[in-house]
């Protein structure tokens, strides 16, 4: 017997929708999360805030990886490749702080 499979509904309310704007994200780990946090940082600014968090599983984090792996690939070959600035360990005024160094320090 062939199973259908299900539709998924998937609501998007008008306060969601909006999103968040987010130039650096934090990501840490425990044995069974994976805990991105999503941050605005502005020039000049000693703090910055979280603007969202996400937890998901490994597998759903590893999920994640390769659906925004194929994402990028299907931009760039709409849009040309991106551009990457490395981030540096020490940043500067006009440099990029690595999240993966530090535990997301920006000093």
């Amino acid at each position: 017997m062939e199973q259908k499979q299900q539709e998924l509904k998937i609501e998007l309310t008008p306060e969601v929708a909006g999103g968040h704007y987010s130039n650096f994200t934090v990501i840490s780990h425990s044995a069974g999360e994976f805990f991105l946090d999503f941050i605005t940082v502005a020039p000049n600014m000693p703090q910055a805030k979280v603007q969202s968090r996400i937890i998901m599983t490994p597998e759903n984090a590893k999920n994640l990886l390769y659906a925004l792996g194929e994402n990028v690939k299907k931009y760039e070959a709409t849009f040309g490749e991106i551009q990457r600035k490395m981030p540096v360990q020490k940043p500067g005024n006009n440099d990029i702080p690595n999240p993966f160094m530090n535990g997301g320090k920006l000093n």
